[in-house]
């Protein structure tokens, strides 16, 4: 299956250089990126800036010119230089995805054998991931096409949904939040390459993407700016100066720099990548363009100078790749001792749940008897090691019980004196008085009348104001 066109690329890396691109990808096929950070170039622009063109540029894919194919999900291109042609379409599950779905959607996968089945392919993969025409939502699973040919470049790039100003007919309020938010994402992550594209029809200063890209980069170190349709531009105005200074990285300034592509308009959707390519270079020669060095404008040095930067921050990352990679599989191990053996047929899962009962049931009886023994009971100055340790709990618990009513469980609170009311410390329920005062009452209180019935002695306190019943109980029949 061929493209529209040649892409006349040269072969610009070792085999090494190949192998390590082949890992990295093999890597984020399997899904390790939703674990660790890959390196990788990230296609960021607003909407109708032309981000789309470049990537089928850059790519070679035609791709469908139905707009929201693509806008609602990311796109990962994977392009390697193979001498059979060969392009698959497959979903890569987002994080947020349940295990069964997610094993539904990794199911997915197609062989295209010419480009017009493309389209058929991507509408196919968005009623897999749950999205339909109807429907405004955005989902985190990414749609991968892998392409392979004599005359593909080794590059990966991922596209990403256009960056949306303000909601419309199409777009719901919260689409805008959305969309930013999973751009903002991957350009935050700080082993991506952003690839900033700029449309020239528009004040580059309103565009969100240099805003955010500001934002999460602002040195500017892994940045490249991308310029399309500077034939918008009126020839010899201020803007076309502006921009013109803007890809001499002269306002705006990155380490990677800027470049400038010129894509194909409405008019001349139809025509071929070589009439494309031919376009471009015929405009970007003449005019004000004519000042910018020749390997930062048309496609095929872009392609280049991507496939250089890409390869360039995957050896910058390698180390600290490999240790963080290191660091999680030591992770995953440690999970995995903690779940134990494998527990695959019903008498293994019986005896595990028999084991867990006979080491709870160790466990209660030791909390109760105070052998506070095992990694279990922890550390006794910490919270949750003293909360473990049932028998000392209650003993405290106790303690602290018999000092509140030791303090606190009498009716009658005396003082030495009238003063001394005020400073008793006394609850809600007890009477603070005076000894002279308890004595009086005391003094005004008839002797008990007493009755024995049924082993049960009853005493009764009582005057005029006064009344108190106490009761005795006995398991002595001869009371």
């Amino acid at each position: 299956m061929s493209t529209q066109g040649e892409l006349d690329v040269k072969d610009i890396h070792s085999l090494s250089d190949v192998q390590l691109l082949d890992d990295i990808d093999s890597l984020r096929a399997h899904g390790i990126n939703h674990l660790v950070a890959l390196p990788q170039l990230i296609v960021c622009g607003d909407q109708s800036s032309g981000k789309s063109s470049v990537l089928e540029a850059v790519s070679g894919i035609p791709f469908p010119s139905k707009d929201t194919l693509c806008t609602r999900f990311a796109t990962e291109v994977v392009l390697r230089r193979a001498i059979q042609e060969e392009v698959k379409v497959s979903i890569l599950p987002g994080p947020s995805r349940v295990s069964k779905d997610a094993a539904e959607i990794q199911s997915f996968e197609h062989d295209l054998r010419t480009w017009e089945s493309l389209e058929d392919a991507m509408n196919q993969a968005m009623n897999s991931m749950g999205l339909h025409d109807d429907t405004g939502t955005f989902t985190d699973d990414v749609l991968r096409i892998d392409i392979s040919g004599p005359s593909k470049p080794h590059l990966s790039i991922v596209d990403l949904p256009g960056l949306i100003h303000t909601h419309g007919k199409s777009q719901r309020p919260e689409d805008v939040i959305v969309v930013q938010q999973l751009v903002r994402h991957y350009m935050a992550n700080e082993r991506s390459v952003i690839l900033a594209i700029v449309s020239a029809k528009n004040d580059y200063a309103n565009q969100i993407v240099l805003k955010i890209a500001r934002e999460v980069d602002p040195r500017g170190l892994r940045t490249l700016g991308i310029i399309t349709k500077p034939d918008t531009l009126v020839l010899g105005s201020e803007s076309e100066t502006a921009y013109l200074n803007l890809a001499k990285n002269l306002d705006i300034k990155f380490t990677l720099g800027w470049h400038v592509l010129k894509n194909r308009d409405y008019s001349s959707q139809t025509v071929s990548l070589t009439e494309r390519n031919q376009a471009e270079a015929e405009f970007l020669s003449q005019g004000v363009w004519v000042q910018l060095s020749r390997s930062e404008v048309t496609i095929a040095p872009l392609r280049r100078r991507l496939s250089r930067v890409l390869l360039s921050q995957i050896k910058k990352e390698v180390p600290s790749l490999l240790h963080e990679i290191e660091m999680k599989l030591n992770e995953c191990k440690s999970e995995l001792r903690r779940l134990g053996h494998a527990r695959n047929t019903e008498a293994e899962r019986r005896r595990f749940l028999l084991r867990l009962s006979e080491e709870y049931q160790t466990l209660c009886r030791a909390a109760v008897d105070g052998v506070y023994g095992g990694d279990f009971f922890g550390d006794p100055l910490t919270d949750k090691g003293y909360q473990r340790r049932l028998r000392a709990t209650i003993q405290s618990l106790s303690l602290d019980l018999a000092d509140v009513m030791r303090r606190q469980g009498h009716r009658y609170n005396l003082v030495d004196h009238e003063r001394g009311k005020d400073n008793a410390n006394t609850s809600l329920s007890q009477i603070t008085m005076t000894r002279k005062q308890y004595m009086q009452v005391a003094t005004l209180m008839q002797p008990p009348l007493m009755s024995i019935s049924g082993g049960c002695i009853s005493a009764r306190w009582h005057n005029a104001s006064t009344r108190l019943d106490i009761s005795f109980a006995s398991q002595e029949s001869d009371l």
